[in-house]
């Protein structure tokens, strides 16, 4: 499927779901870790080409959309085309649904939906852990048709508080098409267990990671940093354990920055500050 039908198809409002299944689950020979942001960290009043121009200019190799920016489908796909930087990803939103994300995903080019096993407070436990399963498990054979990977990420929303937990329901949906997108920051702020704690449970079904440090004094809040927490820079989350424990699992992929944006100097700033704690050449 080419662009311009990529193009007609997000005017109309749908996605084609037509198409082999590309081997997206072979590693690629690519040994780096990539990072990117959200797309609404891009606080600069322009137009979506010139956001991904800053985006290029920053030293940001990739994009993380939501399903809030299908609006802007042609202009993130000529953004794409013209500047190299990638769409890698669409975060979904908060139905139980997947399609749409999956659909919107394959139309820029991504390779992963982030998903949240949302907490339903009105039952238990167990039945939490049922129906996020169920949810998921009906979007499988339309993730294998295009080729997009469902990443569970452990956040506050989420039943999900032990990283031994989230192990668990994505190895009881036994398959390929679902793993992990790790947020760095999330496994303080809301649950007991450390950072690299996660990274070493969970292991190689990290597919991705967000970064973020809640923290540290420029792009955290020191005043929420939690008591008795001792990381490094400044902040909450112990970046050299955390590399020890990526290392251990050859992580390579996407690792998107969340944290407060701004205008292209902040935005160089987080892509320095990236490279600094993954400590990336």
């Amino acid at each position: 499927m080419d662009r311009r039908h990529l193009l007609m198809l997000g005017a109309t409002g749908g996605f084609s779901t037509l198409g082999p299944l590309p081997e997206i689950l072979a590693k690629e020979k690519d040994s780096r870790i990539r990072i990117a942001v959200k797309y609404s960290m891009i606080q600069e009043s322009v137009s979506v080409l010139e956001k991904f121009d800053i985006l290029k200019l920053a030293g940001f190799q990739g994009v993380e959309i939501t399903i809030a920016q299908r609006k802007d489908l042609r202009g993130i796909l000529r953004g794409v085309d013209a500047t190299g930087v990638a769409v890698h990803g669409v975060v979904h939103g908060s139905s139980d649904n997947y399609q749409y994300a999956l659909n919107l995903c394959k139309a820029v080019g991504g390779d992963a939906v982030l998903v949240v096993a949302r907490l339903k407070p009105e039952v238990r436990y167990e039945e939490n852990f049922k129906l996020a399963q169920d949810f998921i498990r009906d979007a499988i054979p339309q993730a294998e048709r295009l080729g997009i990977r469902l990443l569970v990420e452990n956040v506050r929303g989420s039943f999900l508080k032990k990283a031994e937990e989230m192990a668990r329901f994505i190895d009881e949906l036994k398959s390929p098409m679902v793993g992990a997108y790790f947020d760095t920051g999330n496994a303080i702020s809301w649950t007991e267990q450390s950072a690299e704690h996660w990274v070493r449970i969970l292991g190689r079904r990290i597919v991705k990671l967000d970064i973020k440090d809640r923290g540290h004094h420029e792009f955290g809040d020191p005043r929420a940093k939690r008591e008795g927490v001792l990381g490094t820079d400044g902040g909450e989350v112990h970046w050299q354990n955390v590399r020890k424990e990526l290392k251990e699992i050859n992580f390579t992929g996407w690792a998107t920055a969340e944290v407060k944006g701004g205008n292209e100097p902040r935005l160089k700033r987080a892509a320095k500050w990236m490279h600094s704690i993954l400590n990336l050449r």
